[in-house]
């Protein structure tokens, strides 16, 4: 599975992309919304995982500009407010992290939907 981070913190997107790879995942890691917008008209993603608040555009907008083009794509939203109320406005491909996340959590979200792409 193809992967799209983004993540403005350049720490956590380190730690995290290399978590994600420890999972088999293929992973493109953004510093911003913009940048991810132009990796992902690159390439087919099976999977977008976003910080919720990034400095230009929100995590949401761009997952749901995205998504116009693939309403199929996973979203994992990532923030330090839980989202679990909105989540069902965006379908049954999206999930939430709430920050800081343990790897364990991380690890069961990408089996369940790693199993769920099978």
């Amino acid at each position: 599975m193809r992967m799209l981070y983004v993540e403005d913190n350049p720490d956590v997107r380190e730690l995290i992309g290399l978590l994600l790879e420890e999972e088999g995942l293929s992973v493109v890691s953004c510093a911003s919304a913009e940048s991810a917008e132009v990796e992902f008209a690159k390439g087919e993603f099976d999977v977008l995982m976003t910080d919720v608040s990034l400095p230009s555009m929100r995590g949401t907008e761009l997952a749901s500009r995205l998504q116009r083009h693939r309403p199929d794509l996973w979203v994992v939203f990532c923030s330090g407010y839980s989202m679990q109320d909105g989540l069902k406005a965006w379908g049954p491909r999206a999930r939430s992290l709430m920050k800081p996340f343990e790897a364990d959590e991380l690890h069961s979200l990408m089996q369940e939907i790693c199993a769920s792409a099978a």
